[in-house]
C-alpha cells in the first residue's frame, strides 16, 4: 500500500477525531480510530496511543500489520489495537471507531447486569446498515473493561462472530465501539448510535429493553 493511501486515510481519521472531540465523544486522549489499508496481508491505519483527539493530525496515525506491529509512523498504536483487529476479522470491517462519550459510559454501567441494552422504535435506527424500519430492535452487548485487551480480544471476536446482527458494543464504564465497510459507514454508525444512546439516556428507560 502506498504512502499516499496512508496519508489520505490518516487525514480522514484525523478529521473524524477532531469532529468527535468537538461533539464531546472523545475528550482528551480518549478513543481511537482505525481503517484498513490492505486486507491481505492485513494492514491498518490506527491512531497512536496518547494522542489528543482535539489536536489529532496525520503524524499521529500509524500503519500496523495484522499482529499490531508498527510498520510506519512514530509512537505506539492504541492500547486497544487488538480489539480493532478482532472487529476487522470478525465482521470484515473496513474501519473501526471507539468513543468515550458520557452517554455510552453511563449506559454501559446502568445495563451491565443485563449483558447489554436493546434500543427499538426510533426512526434513527434506519441509519444502520441493513435496517429498513423504525420497528427494528438493536442489541448492544456490554463487555467488561480490562487492562489486558490482547487477552480479551479473542472473546470479543467470538462474540461478534456469533452475534452477526449487532452494529456495535459497549465496554462497561468505558465507551462505544462500532464499525463499517469503510470510514464513511463507520462514521455514520457512530453518529446514529451516539444519538440513540443520548436519547435513551435522557428518556430514562423509554425505548430500552432487555434482550
Amino acid at each position: 500500500m502506498s504512502s499516499a493511501s496512508l496519508e489520505e486515510l490518516a487525514g480522514r481519521i484525523s478529521e473524524l477525531g477532531r469532529q468527535a472531540h468537538l461533539r464531546g465523544w472523545v475528550l482528551g486522549t480518549s478513543g481511537n480510530f482505525s481503517a484498513v489499508l490492505d486486507p491481505q496481508p492485513l494492514r491498518l491505519a490506527i491512531t497512536a496511543s496518547g494522542a489528543d483527539k482535539g489536536r489529532l493530525g496525520r503524524a499521529q496515525v500509524l500503519e500496523i500489520d495484522g499482529d499490531g506491529r508498527v510498520i510506519r509512523g512514530e509512537g505506539r498504536p492504541s492500547a486497544e489495537t487488538s480489539v480493532h483487529l478482532a472487529v476487522v476479522r470478525a465482521r470484515g470491517a473496513g474501519a473501526v471507531v471507539h468513543t468515550h462519550s458520557p452517554w455510552s459510559t453511563l449506559l454501559s454501567e446502568t445495563h451491565a447486569r443485563a449483558g447489554g441494552l436493546a434500543i427499538e422504535g426510533y426512526e434513527m435506527l434506519k441509519g444502520l446498515d441493513g435496517v429498513v424500519t423504525h420497528e427494528h430492535r438493536e442489541w448492544l452487548p456490554i463487555v467488561e473493561n480490562t487492562q489486558d485487551w490482547a487477552g480479551a480480544a479473542p472473546g470479543v471476536q467470538a462474540m461478534l462472530e456469533s452475534q452477526r446482527e449487532v452494529h456495535g458494543f459497549l465496554i462497561r464504564r468505558h465507551g462505544l465501539y462500532t464499525w463499517g465497510r469503510d470510514l464513511g459507514e463507520a462514521t455514520r454508525h457512530l453518529e446514529i448510535l451516539e444519538f440513540l444512546l443520548e436519547v435513551v439516556g435522557r428518556a430514562g428507560r423509554d425505548g430500552v429493553g432487555s434482550r
